[in-house]
């Protein structure tokens, strides 16, 4: 008995699906489990190659109906993409046609563009997780970084081939960089293993660059970074990838950004948060004092009777608002500063404070009387 899963629930679908129905739900979960998406995870590409496979029997007319009658076994001619060694690459090759709203197909989607075809492949993109400072983020900044990656041959000019020679047509694909074999019902396009698709091969390679047309470089890239971002924010910046194959553009280098922990403040969207400590005359007589935001020490009015934790606000003393509209606000949470250690001096005028609010107290309580007290409790 086959242990493979139902077609139909592979794809989520019911018997009576249409085409597109089908086709629509290939598509989503391809790309929900590509590879590329999914790094390291077996688990994906195995869900993957297992829709294209139910993909290939239901959007096929006749095979579909052998499967409905018989089900695994009428389409044992079917190839076996979760197990008959078939790469990703050549599941696009078949069925990459569905893709096309992606522009390019869905490998170019998820690849950078690296797709098949007489202009050559897209170079890699590349990705750099860059740290910044809180006042980066507040003033926007520019940034020079250095990035190791494959440029194209200055020796061959990136045909991988030795000055004064060029590569030849590859005889097993006739230039083609694929190959083409049947399989029961399906005709299937791959990779020419003899050339890696590339459609030539080189007799005489490069000494530069072994034959692969690229060198490793560090270059420095300079670029600027927007005031007011949030962290984990994403900044492409195109043609700064990787190099591309037989002519194609280069890649993309992509940035993501990382905001470094501040010992003074701490983010709340467009707003900053710290907290000042103030004495305990402070909070009850009220004062003016000094805090501090990213630019530089403001005053800020402390009002009489100010309890620990209170909340006061600085208006437009946070960071810039990412949509350009003016800044957040910054707001300071006060705590009353206690003594560790008070001097006898301080120990005599608090316990005759002490002294004087406990009567205030016990005058506050004897006014309320027995059914002002009750509502305390309740």
């Amino acid at each position: 008995m086959s242990d493979k899963r139902d077609y139909y629930d592979v794809l989520g679908v019911p018997r009576e699906a249409t085409l597109d129905q089908i086709k629509s739900a290939y598509r989503k979960i391809a790309l929900k489990n590509h590879p590329d998406r999914n790094p390291d995870n077996p688990e994906a590409e195995k869900r993957f190659k297992e829709a294209a496979e139910a993909y290939a029997v239901l959007s096929d007319e006749e095979r579909r109906a052998q499967y409905d009658r018989f089900g695994h076994a009428g389409v044992n001619g079917q190839p076996d993409f979760a197990t008959g060694g078939f790469s990703v690459e050549d599941i696009f090759s078949m069925f990459g046609d569905i893709f096309g709203g992606f522009g390019g197909g869905l490998e170019d989607f998820f690849m950078g563009g690296r797709g098949r075809g007489s202009g050559g492949r897209r170079g890699a993109s590349l990705r750099v997780d860059l740290q910044i400072t809180l006042e980066e983020v507040a003033k926007g900044a520019k940034k020079t970084i250095e990035v190791a990656r494959l440029e194209t041959c200055d020796t061959c000019q990136g045909s991988g081939a030795k000055p004064g020679t060029r590569p030849v047509t590859c005889p097993h694909c006739r230039g083609t960089g694929e190959i083409h074999q049947s399989q029961g019902f399906l005709q299937i396009r791959r990779s020419c293993p003899a050339c890696q698709g590339r459609g030539s091969s080189i007799r005489h390679p490069c000494v530069s660059c072994r034959g692969t047309g690229k060198v490793r470089k560090r270059e420095p890239i300079t670029f600027t970074i927007p005031p007011g971002i949030e962290e984990g924010h994403v900044q492409r910046i195109p043609g700064q990838g990787e190099a591309g194959e037989d002519g194609g553009p280069p890649g993309d280098l992509v940035l993501v950004i990382h905001v470094k922990e501040d010992d003074v403040f701490r983010r709340r969207g467009s707003d900053l948060l710290a907290e000042v400590q103030i004495r305990y005359a402070q909070a009850v007589m009220g004062a003016t004092i000094e805090v501090p935001t990213l630019d530089k020490p403001v005053e800020l009015k402390v009002p009489k009777g100010t309890q620990p934790g209170d909340i006061l606000r600085l208006r437009g003393q946070g960071l810039p608002r990412p949509d350009g509209r003016g800044r957040g606000n910054l707001l300071i949470r006060i705590a009353v500063r206690v003594p560790k250690r008070p001097t006898q001096r301080q120990c005599e005028l608090l316990k005759e404070l002490d002294a004087i609010e406990e009567e205030q107290e016990r005058k506050h309580e004897k006014g309320k009387g027995f059914f002002g007290k009750i509502k305390d409790i309740f």
